[in-house]
């Protein structure tokens, strides 16, 4: 991915998506294009219009971070877009990955996950591959998919491709739409971070070409970091499932997140995340309604002493 290509997409998206009314201009009447022209953005920005231009051509790089921040206030960015912005600007500051070697996920974000038995947990990399999860997390967002999978490095689960090219990871999520959406803010923030990742690079490629549903939100430039929010779901076993989510960044430059699920206390969803764990496999447990055996008492004629129980 060119940043200077990438750079100039997301300004003339931005721009286009601007009305003159927005920005407490008069409308004289139709455009021949939709949005702001250059020049209008230029004088709200307080740059020459020869600059703008350039740096929508990809031709200027290396911008100072005051004129960005003037023209991020110009098309009234988000933080998010306007940190996205910075990153495709000044791509001298954007962290630089090529081909490395594979992630792994920290020992103790793996005992975390492990002993949160009742809390669904899945530790996603910098390009949303699943690094680890729980077994409640497993058995929750691809139980079709082997729980082992994620140990393999080349055969990792990719949650954004799960999503577009999986059947049943998309019929997993009752509001598809809103899910995908969210999926490729959050893949155009990370792109925007690590420029030269060229796993990454190929990971927008394959979806692009499979997907015209990716294709379409990529072109529309989102930006946005999901940290936290309301998943509707629809999943196979327990029925629709209402689970709020949040994302928990690790503290170092590694890009691994903890995506974790919780339902409200006493809601359906909370009844179908108990229902769902009850149907993990588990340690073998007497049922209430047999008396536990006892050891010390005399075993019936026949009866190996296997079955005695402490």
């Amino acid at each position: 991915m060119g940043n200077g290509s990438e750079l100039g997409e997301f300004l003339r998206v931005r721009r286009a998506a601007l009305q003159p009314e927005d920005v407490g201009l008069k409308n004289y009447g139709a455009r021949r294009v939709p949005g702001l022209r250059r020049e209008e953005l230029a004088l709200l920005a307080g740059v020459s219009n020869t600059y703008y231009t350039r740096l929508e051509q990809g031709l200027s790089s290396n911008a100072s971070e005051s004129v960005i921040e003037a023209i991020a206030r110009a098309l009234n960015l988000t933080a998010d877009e306007r940190t996205h912005l910075l990153n495709l600007a000044r791509p001298g500051k954007a962290k630089r990955r090529g081909t490395s070697r594979p992630d792994r996920v920290r020992p103790g974000t793996l005992r975390l996950i492990n002993s949160m038995a009742a809390t669904p947990a899945v530790v996603l990399g910098r390009r949303s591959e699943v690094l680890a999860w729980n077994t409640l997390g497993h058995r929750l967002v691809a139980g079709h998919l082997d729980f082992d999978s994620p140990n393999v490095p080349a055969g990792r689960p990719n949650m954004t491709r799960l999503l577009f090219l999986d059947g049943h990871t998309r019929a997993l999520y009752s509001n598809w739409q809103e899910e995908a959406a969210r999926a490729v803010s959050s893949l155009r923030l990370l792109a925007g971070r690590s420029p030269d990742d060229a796993e990454l690079t190929a990971l927008v490629g394959e979806l692009t070409l499979k997907s015209p549903e990716f294709a379409k939100l990529w072109a529309r430039h989102p930006v946005q970091n999901c940290m936290s929010g309301v998943k509707q779901m629809h999943h196979p076993e327990v029925g629709i499932l209402e689970l709020n989510f949040e994302v928990l960044a690790q503290p170092d430059d590694s890009g691994h997140r903890v995506l974790m699920y919780a339902a409200d206390e006493g809601s359906p969803a909370a009844a179908g995340l108990q229902l769902l764990g009850s149907k993990l496999p588990g340690p073998d447990v007497p049922s209430p309604d047999m008396p536990a055996l006892d050891a010390t008492a005399p075993l019936a004629p026949g009866t190996s002493s296997i079955l005695r129980r402490a």
